[in-house]
């Protein structure tokens, strides 16, 4: 065998040169990524040999498959033979480098196109500039030169846009690439004709002696559906980074006891389920798990969205990736590699991001019926031209045809929704809403549903200082002495104490002998006083009644606070409440959603009784809490099968799968990456009153789009029939290639203008 790339010829995929996986079959060595696929190799080479490979032979990993239409697959890239997509991987696999060849190309091809058609939109529109006619400068060679600088424009940088259209008919699917490569393509080889042989058009058809070329018409068509493209891939690729993000944040190595008692530290991939394993204070959960021994408090943020570090002790199970407290653990792994709650997150944000609709599939379905009807008329023409037109009957019948086909070139309506779009997303930017894609803006304004978490999307998911309720003392001592202990703490409702001390500007107390009790609270001296601040069991722990504040603690715990009592001296001394502060502006745009007709549902994984609390303050009638990433966006799925149209408004990493799986996600830019990649909207100041702004730019997007729409197609209704020529036998009037052009660019004109005024329009 010689040095180069190995292809396992069962599935596709690329092999190392060192595998273990090899068959020697006619003198040849075949090298496999699996067992699995050496097996199927063996039992019938044949059938792999001659290219008659199925999906059902491929592992999942080596399956690619459309983000518009799921239900295409194949082994291998390629692009969708519905839409003329992109393919992309099923299995999202972190450990594979990214691959951005489409990107590269599409890049380059985009670079090389604006080099040429620059030039020659420069040579077309020279007549129109002050100074010298360009057409005077260059004379006769003036098409010439244009097609010198089109043609590498349309022959190589547009060549997927024909091969998609090619493969769209093909497949019987007419779509926005079938109308691409039928307006290029007419508008380039009409012209490429009447620089080769003007000689056998009319002179009817002559502008001052000369036949008009519209190769700056393809050229700059190409150039900006190279921009999309290019837009397009880099979005799709930052929603991949996005994952490996998520993935990063998984722990590495775990620390597992052997049998024999002995603890070592192994990669999380040796990992067994059952195996016994020691998290020390500070580490990452190396996988899901059940506490064996030990107890400690869990930093679950990241994974639940709630700041507050849950306590955990034996039997009680943990997640992995989350960071240990201050005591040690030791658990048993139940759950490992895929099996694993951040594993399954990501995959639910990848396949749900498949999952959406098209925003182009109304575009699309024009097209179905368009394109055929545009290309009917124009044989229809032509036939009727050659057959009974006056002489030269054959010229007459080209030129009319080709008229058809010019008028009908897709330039406006490539630009319809596009131009609404970009007008759309910038003044979005503005008002602080940054929108991923069209789609978003499309759908947001259909949803019925809107499902919002509660920390960091209603409240500011910070733990803040509430309540200080002493008993027989003042406020500043008591908040100062139980601050001077929490400076010691690492704790989150620590730093709210400590946070609100500072607020209020009580004196500034150091304490000693600082001591954690895992599980109750923190103890220690402050200016020669014994000083403890925790929970009741601490409380009773140092033989203290704290049952004289036990319907305050419950009542501040009613407003959804989280209730820490403070000892001095040997006495319970009065309470601390720490919550979540509700946003200002939460009450204010939940009252506005629901006016619009949208029904709110609070969907969050704190306690059912902070959760109430929340929803009663802010007019929401349907909660559901406790709840973890998975049972989100099965809420949500639950929610679309009912027929609704679901938004979800959420920042953190454990709203991703629901946010990825609604109809459109609207994430907080306070919150995170992951989040806001996983949402089609983002809220860049965290306020939930973008959702109205964002609503209403929808409706306003969407009613310009369709009026975009029908000026792209009202110059061509009334523009095909007179460039088919039936008003000459009355009239005398027939449509040259030349107006159609002109018409053709004034429904461009007429789009531009019309989404240019979405910039003016007050939300």
């Amino acid at each position: 065998m010689t040095d180069k790339t190995h292809i396992d010829p069962v599935c596709g995929m690329t092999v190392a040169p060192d595998t273990t996986h090899r068959h020697e079959h006619e003198h040849e060595t075949y090298l496999f990524c699996s067992a699995g696929c050496r097996t199927k190799f063996i039992d019938d080479p044949a059938r792999f040999l001659s290219g008659e490979q199925t999906t059902e032979d491929a592992p999942p990993d080596a399956l690619y498959t459309c983000p518009m239409h799921p239900e295409v697959e194949q082994v291998g890239p390629g692009d969708c033979p519905i839409c003329g997509m992109a393919l992309e991987p099923k299995v999202f696999d972190p450990d594979a480098p990214a691959d951005d060849g489409e990107l590269r190309d599409m890049s380059r091809r985009f670079l090389v196109a604006t080099g040429f058609a620059l030039p020659v939109l420069a040579i077309a529109m020279g007549d129109m500039l002050p100074g010298r006619p360009m057409s005077q400068l260059l004379g006769s060679a003036r098409p010439w030169v244009e097609m010198a600088l089109a043609t590498p424009v349309v022959l190589w940088a547009a060549w997927p846009f024909f091969v998609r259209a090619v493969r769209s008919v093909k497949n019987k699917s007419p779509n926005m690439w079938t109308l691409i490569g039928l307006g290029v393509s007419v508008a380039y080889g009409y012209s490429v004709l009447a620089t080769l042989v003007p000689e056998r058009f009319p002179a009817s058809f002559r502008n001052h002696g000369e036949v008009a070329v519209y190769f700056e018409a393809s050229a700059v068509i190409v150039a900006l559906i190279l921009l999309g493209q290019v837009l397009e891939l880099r979005a799709r690729s930052q929603t991949s980074q996005a994952i490996s993000k998520l993935l990063e944040l998984s722990a590495k190595h775990a620390r597992r006891i052997e049998e024999d008692g002995s603890e070592v530290d192994v990669p999380l991939d040796e990992v067994a389920v059952g195996d016994r394993l020691r998290v020390r204070p500070g580490e990452k959960i190396p996988v899901d798990g059940t506490v064996l021994e030990g107890s400690s408090h869990i930093d679950e943020s990241m994974v639940t969205g709630e700041p507050v570090p849950v306590g955990k002790q034996q039997g009680d199970s943990v997640i992995g990736s989350t960071v240990n407290g201050t005591g040690g653990l030791v658990i048993q792994a139940d759950h490992i590699g895929a099996d694993t709650l951040l594993s399954r997150i990501v995959t639910m944000v990848a396949e749900a991001q498949r999952s959406r609709a098209p925003i182009q599939q109304l575009a699309d379905r024009v097209s179905a019926i368009f394109v055929p009807t545009v290309i009917a008329v124009a044989i229809l023409t032509f036939l009727a031209w050659s057959l009974v037109g006056p002489e030269p009957a054959m010229a007459f019948a080209m030129i009319n045809a080709v008229a058809v086909l010019v008028i009908a070139c897709p330039c406006a309506l490539g630009l319809a929704t596009p131009m609404s779009i970009m007008v759309a997303t910038g003044k979005a930017a503005g008002l602080g809403v940054l929108f991923k894609d069209a789609e978003a803006i499309e759908v947001l304004g259909r949803v019925d549903t809107l499902v919002v978490d509660k920390t960091g999307t209603l409240t500011e998911g910070r733990p803040a200082l509430s309540s200080v309720e002493p008993t027989n003392t003042d406020d500043a001592t008591l908040l100062s002495l139980a601050a001077a202990l929490e400076r010691r703490s690492e704790h989150p409702l620590a730093e709210a104490i400590v946070a609100g001390a500072e607020a209020r500007s009580v004196p500034r107390l150091e304490g000693e002998d600082f001591e954690s009790v895992t599980g109750q609270g923190v103890r220690g001296r402050v200016e020669g006083r014994t000083v403890a601040l925790g929970n009741r069991t601490m409380m009773e722990t140092m033989g203290l009644d704290p049952s004289p504040l036990d319907d305050r603690a419950e009542a501040l715990r009613a407003q959804g606070q989280t209730v820490m009592f403070v000892a001095v001296d040997d006495a319970v001394a009065g309470l601390l409440g720490v919550s979540d502060p509700i946003k200002t502006t939460s009450r204010d745009a939940i009252r506005a959603l629901q006016e619009e007709g949208l029904q709110v549902v609070m969907l969050t994984g704190d306690s059912s009784t902070t959760a109430m609390t929340v929803a009663k303050e802010l007019g929401i009638d349907e909660v559901v809490a406790g709840v973890l990433p998975d049972q989100k966006a099965a809420k949500v799925a639950e929610l679309t099968e009912q027929g609704r149209t679901v938004a979800m408004a959420g920042d953190g990493i454990n709203d991703a799968p629901a946010l990825a799986r609604a109809a459109v996600g609207i994430a907080m830019g306070t919150g995170t990456d992951i989040a806001m990649e996983s949402a089609g909207v983002t809220l860049v100041k965290g306020d939930l009153s973008g959702i109205v702004r964002a609503r209403k730019l929808s409706h306003m997007t969407m009613a310009n789009i369709r009026q975009n729409l029908f000026f792209a197609f009202a110059y061509n209704a009334a523009g095909i029939p007179i460039a088919a020529g039936v008003l000459y036998p009355w009239l005398g009037i027939l449509l040259s290639p030349m107006i159609a052009a002109a018409a053709m660019s004034l429904s461009s004109v007429s789009v531009i203008g019309n989404a240019l005024r979405l910039r003016l329009q007050p939300v």
